[in-house]
Formats: structure tokens, C-alpha cells, sequence
């Protein structure tokens, strides 16, 4: 089983960034302990600040992977590009946010990815993603 794993802005600075909403464990020794909990999995991990690597990204696992899970970070509200790729890869993505979207400012609330997305996960912290693997499994 193969499941790509892509975060977006601004995810490289957790464990530094707003510990109060993200936590203070960065994603490297995170996704470490991911990958030593689901040896049968071949994990493979991205991020970018920038969108256009992020829709490169998914372009090139959205037909080579049996899941993605995308943390598309700020551009979750901004980017009806991200939705279309979603749309146009075979992949089935799940959307995962680290924080509770929908607790917080109101132009959270909004989502150019989700309408496209096989389910999301949101406010359950790293777990999210844990949560996105199992869902992946057979």
C-alpha cells in the first residue's frame, strides 16, 4: 500500500508555530513515528509554501498511490486550484487539518478543497492524519 502524505504552508514551522493551536511536536519526528507504526506502508511526504508545487505534487502521487492526505494549510480557502486537481487525479484525497477550521476565524469555515476530497478530518491535532491512514486501510 502506498499513501502520500502533502502539507502545505506553513507546516514545515510545526512544533515552533502557535503551539496553542498546532501543538508543540514537529511533523519530521511525527511522520518518523507514522512510519515505524505501519511498516506495510510505503509512506512518501511532501510540503511546500508554494501552491503550484503543492498541485504538482498531487498530480504526481494522484496516479501512483492508493491515498493522499493533504493538509493544504491556508490555501484550503484560497484555492480553487488545488480543488480542481483533487477532482482531476484518481487518488482518493483525504483533507486533514490540524486545528478545528470551523471554530476559528469565518474564513475558515470555507473550503475549496473538502467538495472534492473523499472526507476530512479536522481539530483532532496530529492525530487527524492517523485517523486518514486507517481510513485508507484495507
Amino acid at each position: 500500500m502506498k499513501i502520500a502524505i502533502i502539507n502545505g504552508p506553513n507546516l514545515n514551522l510545526l512544533g515552533k508555530r502557535e503551539p496553542g493551536i498546532y501543538g508543540a511536536q514537529d511533523f519530521e519526528s511525527f511522520y518518523a513515528g507514522l512510519v515505524e507504526k505501519y511498516p506495510a506502508i510505503n509512506f512518501s511526504y511532501f510540503q511546500s509554501n508554494v501552491e503550484g508545487e503543492l498541485i504538482n505534487a498531487l498530480q504526481s502521487f494522484g496516479y501512483g498511490v492508493n491515498g493522499i492526505i493533504l493538509n493544504p494549510g491556508g490555501y484550503t480557502h484560497t484555492s480553487v486550484a488545488l480543488g480542481d486537481t483533487i477532482a482531476a487525479i484518481e487518488s482518493p484525497v483525504i483533507e486533514v487539518h490540524i486545528s478545528n477550521v470551523h471554530a476559528r476565524e469565518d474564513f475558515r469555515k470555507i473550503s475549496h478543497v473538502s467538495a472534492k476530497a473523499k472526507g476530512t478530518i479536522a481539530g483532532l491535532g496530529l492525530k487527524g492524519y492517523e485517523l486518514a491512514v486507517q481510513f485508507f486501510l484495507p
